[in-house]
């Protein structure tokens, strides 16, 4: 990279909302390796659902700052956290609307896809089928009548990664089950087949398309599904311990018809030369870091 490039580079201010989350606190590491100009806001920084954050807001973005939106009360389990992370728009966007900023990147969702057994692409029909996909989706189209031209949403798969808080079905509990010498059970017999992206994969994505020229929804994943039982069966063997896969009958149907599947063209597009290792690789090369 060119002197003038670099230059180039350290005039841009990005503003994290939400900056001590599993993803955020990814990319923001990202972004300082880049040398970008950050100012950072945690939910103890800076509380997002009080009226005073409007005030502290409008007194720091600056003309052509970019603004990384990943602040939310999330999973939404009920209808007080969907009023919480609807509020929390409000602020941000009161806050932001007057402002000349460059652009707004918002983390979304994949859940805001209708279930299907297609490929999901950009142009698949959105029909959440829960609180979560509801409140980003609601999200989603009121940032965009306000930004219109200077929204960038990102729509990503489910994400997996040694830090991640959460702890949810799939490689993360599985690693750490096994770590713990526990047995791992998995729903029915683990048939159903999921798009996973790991963590530094999604940031370095996110990064660029906070500083790059796209606006408009992109999805984020790897476009392979695997099944739970094969992503049990690799991390089981990888581990070297003898850890058995027990099963565990489902009273209810399988989410998302049992696959989410992913049509990846348009990240292709965008990143042509950036490869994606297989999920087997990525666990193996990770697994000590858990």
């Amino acid at each position: 990279m060119t002197k003038s490039a670099i230059k180039k580079m350290k005039k841009k201010r990005v503003i994290i909302l939400g900056s001590n989350g599993f993803i955020s606190s990814h990319v923001e590491k990202i972004l300082k390796d880049k040398n970008i100009s950050i100012l950072s806001f945690p939910r103890k920084k800076l509380d997002l659902v009080s009226e005073g954050a409007i005030k502290t807001l409008k007194k720091i973005i600056r003309q052509n700052d970019y603004i990384f939106f990943a602040a939310a009360k999330a999973p939404v389990k009920n209808i007080e956290m969907l009023i919480y992370n609807l509020k929390m728009l409000r602020i941000v966007s009161e806050s932001i609307k007057s402002c000349k900023i460059k652009k707004i990147v918002y983390l979304s969702s994949d859940a805001v896809y209708a279930d299907t057994k297609k490929k999901i692409s950009e142009k698949s029909i959105v029909c959440p089928n829960s609180l979560h996909g509801i409140m980003h989706l609601i999200r989603e189209n009121y940032l965009e009548r306000i930004f219109k031209n200077k929204l960038c949403v990102i729509r990503p798969t489910l994400v997996f990664g040694p830090s991640d808080p959460h702890n949810g079905y799939g490689p993360n509990r599985f690693i750490r089950e096994i770590k713990k010498n526990k047995n791992i059970y998995l729903f029915g017999k683990g048939e159903e087949k999921r798009d996973h992206i790991f963590i530094n994969d999604l940031s370095y994505f996110i990064s660029d398309l906070i500083l790059n020229n796209f606006y408009g929804k992109i999805n984020i994943a790897t476009g392979k599904v695997n099944t739970f039982y094969s992503i049990a069966k690799r991390i089981v063997s990888i581990s070297g311990k003898k850890i058995k896969i027990k099963f565990i009958k489902r009273n209810e149907p399988m989410p998302h018809l049992g696959l989410r599947s992913f049509n990846v063209n348009k990240l292709k597009k965008l990143f042509p030369k950036y490869h994606l290792n297989s999920l087997a690789k990525t666990i193996n090369n990770n697994f000590h870091k858990y």
